[in-house]
């Protein structure tokens, strides 16, 4: 048996365009449905907006893999400070800093993707919607 964790991400009305624009940095292909394909009595009590999304994610050939939501308006919602970091980690230097440069655009910087001193490269940058990703290339492990 195996298991796999996805991180699930929650937004007010900004998850489509998020799981898009993640599909464009990771690639892979977008799979959603809206409150109104639902058609959940729960949802609709709490104000659920008819054409955003009840269920969404990505998943990309590389293993990649997110999932995402609007929370309702009549649904308590405070994306918190620092609640989570997404991490990607990778052996690839090149496809690490393509993810980095995509990510960036529009968004933050937190720490410059460089060398560190436990990683071959590191950085850290909250997108345009306000997630923070931690991107890095895993060591080579010496025991």
């Amino acid at each position: 048996m195996s298991i796999t964790t996805t991180t699930h991400l929650n937004f007010r009305g900004q998850a489509s365009e998020a799981l898009h624009f993640y599909a464009q940095v990771f690639g892979g292909q977008v799979m959603a449905f809206t409150f109104a394909q639902a058609g959940d009595e729960q949802d609709t009590a709490d104000g659920a907006v008819a054409e955003q999304i009840k269920w969404g994610g990505v998943s990309a050939p590389g293993g990649f893999s997110v999932m995402a939501f609007d929370v309702p308006p009549g649904r308590s919602y405070h994306p918190g400070t620092a609640a989570f970091y997404v991490s990607v980690r990778g052996t690839d230097t090149e496809e690490i800093t393509g993810y980095w440069h995509a990510l960036t655009v529009g968004g933050t910087v937190r720490a410059d993707l460089a060398p560190a001193g436990y990683a071959p490269l590191y950085g850290m940058v909250t997108d345009r919607y306000g997630v923070t990703w931690v991107l890095d290339v895993v060591p080579p492990y010496s025991g």
